[in-house]
Parts: structure tokens; C-alpha cells; sequence
């Protein structure tokens, strides 16, 4: 089992200024940060992150969303991290997202949701390395 995740503080989290109560939400939940960086992302980027959903009709939105402006990828770890992070940032929709998740506390809509988490431990892994090299993961961090 995989033991780490993909967050993408999404460039609606960045507008809002939330950056910071989200990773605190994220630190309070026993997640530890093994990489972090602010990206804009390039239409090539995004394209080849969300190539999975290219024949789906909302494709060409969320590449326009996603390259609106600066987000924040973060490779996290903890146990069960994939299953554990989506407990915490909730369902897409943040008016069915449960009570204290992260997309319930600050997302707006389905489109603009504050945060991407991934979908499973195989896409974790690619997602990971779509944004960091070997180099950039602390992987002999701990504290």
C-alpha cells in the first residue's frame, strides 16, 4: 500500500488567500509534507495531468480553471493516505461534502472545489511525479 498522496490547492484556493488554513487542516490531520511548490500551470501541464478526462465534456473547462492561476501541488504522506486525504477534503460537490471537510468549510462549486486530491494509490504515484522529481521528495525527512 501506497502512503502517500497528491494534493493540488487549486488556483480558487490561492485567490481566496486560503492557502494556509487548508494546510493547517491538512498538518492537523497527520499529514506530512514531503514536497511542496506554486506552480502556474501551461495548458500542455494541466492537459497531460488531467489526460485521463480529455474525452469528457467538462475537459476543456477545468483546463481553462486549472490554468486561471498559481496552485500549490503537495506530496503528502501519512497511513492510508489516498483514502484518508478524500475523508478530508470531502465529495466534489462541496453542498454534499460532510460538515468540517475542506471543500465544505471553502469551496463555492463543483467546478471551483479549493482542492484535488487523488483518486487512488496508482494515481497517486503518477500524480506525484507529474509535479515532483526523486530529488524534490524529502523522502529522508522526518521529524
Amino acid at each position: 500500500m501506497n502512503n502517500k498522496t497528491l494534493a493540488i490547492l487549486k488556483p480558487d484556493c490561492v485567490r481566496k488567500n486560503l492557502i494556509g488554513q487548508v494546510i493547517s487542516k491538512i498538518n492537523e490531520a497527520g499529514f506530512k509534507i514531503k514536497a511542496m511548490k506554486m506552480v502556474h500551470l501551461t495548458k500542455e501541464s494541466a492537459g497531460g495531468f488531467y489526460e485521463v478526462h480529455k474525452e469528457r465534456p467538462f475537459f476543456n473547462d477545468l483546463i481553462a480553471y486549472m490554468t486561471s492561476g498559481p496552485c500549490v501541488p503537495i506530496a503528502l504522506e501519512k497511513d492510508n493516505a489516498v483514502e484518508d486525504f478524500r475523508s478530508l477534503i470531502g465529495a466534489t460537490d462541496p453542498s454534499k461534502a460532510a460538515e468540517g471537510t475542506i471543500r465544505k468549510l471553502y469551496a463555492e462549486s463543483i467546478e471551483q472545489n479549493i482542492v484535488h486530491g487523488s483518486d487512488s494509490d496508482e494515481n497517486a504515484v503518477k500524480e506525484i511525479a507529474h509535479f515532483f522529481s526523486r530529488k524534490e521528495l524529502l523522502e529522508n525527512y522526518s521529524d
